[in-house]
């Protein structure tokens, strides 16, 4: 086994240890050893991380022209740029993702900084048609303050990026706290965080189990947003935390995403759009289109096809150029997926490939492609998020009849529709409870739109040009135009 690497959490511009000394093992999740150390922050290091922050925010950051806020959001895109392939090999080491995928994402998660970059100084207050004479009244927008960013182990330079670059183009400071599952990544951004020379403070990143760290940030009283990407049971949590310091919050949370397949459809299109929607990065996504509706003409056909793609799939070590699909990143996602699927067959599912934990490694975490014949949508691998590669497949005859089932479900994050019929694509799209619909493709991004959902699946959005307002609260002054005094509020008339 090669040396375990000790890393650090940046604070104040500084690499610091937490103040117990404490650590926190990582978990290569290929061979499932410790690979990693990092800080175990308590109250008193989220304390030292939230303070300089807003040391940052009242000295300087808040004050400089959007214009040179923007200079630097464009240097950590050059940075992510140039690191790409580094960043990408500690993201699969710490997660389990493919390197062949990881190594491309850092460049273009570095649009997501220059988008951000380009709209720094194009937010705009308003003049408002006032209804009172010789008065003028403007708004304007102004930074919140502190930030607390709490990224969730997978996506992370995405999740990071939705959240940090809108909160520093608009002149907020940050605090982000990683998952305890897989840290490292963003300590290492940090380092290319730290070569751009930006403000002490500006940006801190922490490490630390969701009690006592995560619940020392969401409860601050000088944090005044939190950002938070995960899973619901959480999500309420910090919703609780945060009556405690009044912050808003945004919440992007999980989903149970639905795909249908009318008889219409381009099968080879809709085939390449589910493999890569559900099985890509192990389903291990919160978009992960993994209920699917086949309606009943092409069932049986467009099944058969779909098993012979899934059974291909090579499973295999993350670094190695062939793999198609890696392992999961812990045991207890595992762990899971093998009884939510032995609950599925006892009340009727039909296990039509994979199913059983991979042998392909004694250590790691694998899964095969997995594909299950439900007759009822409410069947537990139907029903619950496994973040896994798991697909459940059913039937249905009628349009009508296919919304009704898409919507039955406590999350609405994202979903799909495949059909060669505009107008039936325009209805259905319209009809689904989601934040997200694609239409014949699926598990696309990109900064300029917006991602979020509806239901369980939190509120508020992430990317897009309305993001960044989120990230801002409006001021509204009044000007007095006359020449004459006021009137004395105690003369009577």
């Amino acid at each position: 086994m090669s040396k375990i690497q000790d890393f650090k959490m940046y604070i104040n511009g500084e690499w610091v240890d937490s103040s117990s000394g404490k650590k926190i093992e990582t978990l290569n999740p290929e061979n499932n050893e410790v690979w990693a150390t990092v800080p175990e922050a308590n109250e008193k290091d989220v304390d030292k991380a939230v303070q300089s922050a807003q040391k940052a925010f009242d000295n300087n950051w808040s004050k400089i022209h959007p214009r040179e806020r923007a200079k630097y959001l464009k240097l950590i895109a050059d940075q992510l740029r140039a690191n790409a392939e580094h960043l990408g090999k500690i993201e699969t080491i710490d997660t389990g993702k493919l390197y062949r995928e990881t190594k491309t994402q850092a460049n273009y998660i570095a649009e997501y900084y220059d988008y951000f970059a380009g709209l720094a100084d194009k937010v705009e207050g308003t003049v408002v048609p006032i209804d009172k004479p010789d008065m003028q009244v403007t708004t304007t927008r102004i930074p919140i303050g502190v930030v607390a960013a709490i990224i969730p182990w997978n996506s992370q330079m995405l999740l990071t990026a939705v959240k940090l670059a809108p909160a520093l183009a608009m002149g907020n400071t940050v605090v982000i706290k990683a998952s305890e599952l897989a840290p490292v990544t963003l300590l290492e951004f940090a380092k290319l965080i730290e070569k751009t020379g930006i403000p002490k403070g500006v940006i801190n990143i922490i490490t630390g189990l969701g009690e006592p760290c995560g619940k020392a940030l969401t409860t601050h009283s000088l944090v005044e947003r939190i950002a938070f990407t995960g899973g619901p049971e959480t999500a309420k949590h910090i919703v609780k935390n945060s009556a405690e310091n009044l912050s808003q919050v945004s919440l992007e949370l999980g989903g149970k995403s639905p795909v249908v397949v009318f008889n219409d459809a381009e099968q080879e299109n809709a085939l390449n759009g589910i493999t890569a929607g559900i099985f890509g990065a192990s389903g291990q996504s919160c978009i992960a289109g993994s209920r699917l509706y086949l309606q009943s003409k092409i069932y049986d056909e467009f099944l058969r096809k779909l098993i012979n793609k899934a059974e291909k799939i090579k499973l295999g070590g993350p670094m190695e150029k062939d793999t198609q699909m890696g392992p999961l990143n812990s045991f207890k996602q595992l762990e899971n997926i093998e009884k939510n699927i032995k609950d599925t067959i006892k009340q009727g599912g039909k296990v039509k490939c994979g199913g059983k934990r991979s042998s392909v490694s004694n250590k790691g975490y694998y899964f095969p492609a997995t594909i299950i014949e439900c007759e009822n949508h409410n069947l537990p691998v139907a029903e619950n998020e496994l973040f896994g590669p798991i697909l459940s497949v059913m039937k249905f005859e009628k349009e009508e009849e296919v919304i009704e089932k898409m919507n039955d479900n406590k999350y609405g994050l994202s979903s799909g529709v495949y059909t060669s019929n505009f107008a039936r694509g325009l209805r259905v799209s319209k009809a689904i409870r989601a934040g997200i619909v694609f239409i014949n493709t699926y598990r696309l991004i990109s900064p300029m739109a917006p991602f979020g959902g509806i239901k369980d699946s939190g509120y508020g959005k992430e990317a897009g040009i309305e993001s960044i307002k989120e990230y801002t609260r409006i001021k509204t002054t009044w000007y007095n135009s006359s020449e004459k005094p006021m009137t004395d509020p105690f003369t009577m008339g």
